[in-house]
């Protein structure tokens, strides 16, 4: 368990190359408009957790010391190795559901919602926690997200597709997706002494980011 939660990161490069092959090869022929914008945001997510984990990385450290003031115990606390590992994998769940039953457009629609709060998150609210202009995440969420997820909407507009019963389903399905894909994991794994904390290069990335993109300057 250990290993996947200290290396689960790595598996964005390999979606990322297996589903951009696909969408070159045969994705535009093979799957409808809905599914060629949800495959995008699928793409999107992993590098978008590639952004935050890997280049350049130190993503957790962001939450647990800037967004939730952990001072002392934040390469463990509130979120930790373990925790993190299975909310990042568990949200492909939701994605690809959207992706398969593309008929349901509020289902889609959640997963776009998702998107642009972490536009909102990425853009505002870490950014301002950290006293920086840049944070793991927020490039992809700014030119990647962003961008699909307002296309979708677009998209379902005009070909009437929705309505305001769809956009209330939607946004009760988001708030039913985080809460069972990051509040339960991020709650039940809890731990100050927790044996899943996140490695020293994390916390030397997070580091090197809010010392270089500081507004403090």
């Amino acid at each position: 368990m250990k290993f996947l939660s200290n290396k689960w990161q790595y598996l964005t490069i390999v979606v990322f190359v297996i589903l951009l092959i696909y969408m070159i090869l045969w994705g535009h022929q093979q799957l409808n408009d809905l599914q060629v914008i949800l495959m995008y945001s699928l793409i999107a997510l992993a590098i978008h957790q590639f952004e935050e984990y890997i280049l350049p990385g130190g993503g957790p450290i962001a939450i647990n010391k800037a967004s939730f003031k952990e001072e002392s115990d934040f390469s463990r606390f509130p979120a930790n190795a373990l925790s993190t590992c299975i909310i990042n994998l568990s949200v492909y769940i939701f994605y690809i559901l959207a992706l398969i039953f593309p008929q349901l457009i509020w289902l889609g629609l959640a997963t776009m919602i998702f998107n642009l709060m972490q536009l909102v998150g990425h853009g505002y609210s870490i950014n301002k926690a950290m006293g920086t202009w840049y944070n793991p995440g927020l490039v992809t969420s700014v030119i990647l997200f962003a961008p699909i997820s307002i296309y979708y909407i677009f998209y379902i507009y005009q070909h009437g597709l929705i309505s305001i019963f769809t956009w209330v389903i939607a946004i009760v399905v988001y708030f039913i997706v985080v809460y069972l894909t990051i509040n339960i994991p991020m709650q039940s794994l809890k731990n100050r002494n927790s044996k899943y904390p996140f490695s020293n290069w994390q916390i030397k990335q997070y580091d090197k980011v809010e010392k270089f993109c500081s507004l403090k300057k």
